[in-house]
């Protein structure tokens, strides 16, 4: 039986007081079950760090899709939220991006260090190539100015997310930005 008339069934017994039916849902219905408590606010944390921004990777796992942002140092600080569009760093401009709902990643840090070597060498509008992603539809560079990067990641739809940091490897460190593949129950 199929979800929507899974669902109407359910409706239906308890309007007509036969009280709750419950189905068991196919496996290809349910997915795997990730028990995950995310939700879609804004999340920030910490302050303005000296680590500048190394490199910027994607990953795919059972429940949700993966943005490590590396930083060359410990990581201290980041804002990320649901916007309706993203802007980039300093210039102001309009970033175009794919997908159905928009991630504004703020890292507060640089791309290079105290020195002015610069770690990561992206230009404003490089793309992360996250082909193939169930909820990731793009990835692209802001640009950074005094002090923050920005990267505007693309969804598939407002989805929940987390946001938290990681330490290593070595003197390295990651703020890493998880969305999920769904809403979870």
């Amino acid at each position: 039986m199929n979800v929507l008339r899974r669902a109407t069934v359910l409706v239906v017994a308890t309007m007509v007081g036969l009280g709750t039916l419950v189905f068991n849902a196919s496996p290809a219905d349910a997915g795997p079950f990730c028990g995950l408590s995310w939700g879609s606010r804004p999340e920030a944390a910490g302050d303005h760090g000296l680590a500048p921004l190394g490199a910027v990777r994607a990953g795919r796992h059972a429940c949700f899709d993966r943005v490590v942002f590396e930083l060359d140092g410990p990581a201290t600080g980041y804002r990320v939220e649901y916007v309706p569009e993203v802007r980039t760093e300093g210039e102001g401009a309009l970033l175009p991006l794919t997908g159905g709902a928009y991630l504004n990643v703020v890292l507060l840090s640089n791309v290079f260090d105290e020195l002015g070597h610069v770690h990561y060498a992206g230009s404003v509008g490089d793309r992360l190539d996250v082909s193939g992603y169930r909820t990731l539809r793009d990835v692209k560079f802001g640009g950074c100015f005094e002090g923050y990067t920005t990267f505007g990641v693309g969804v598939r739809a407002l989805l929940p997310f987390r946001t938290f940091t990681l330490a290593g490897p070595g003197d390295h460190s990651r703020i890493v930005v998880d969305i999920a593949h769904r809403w979870h129950q």
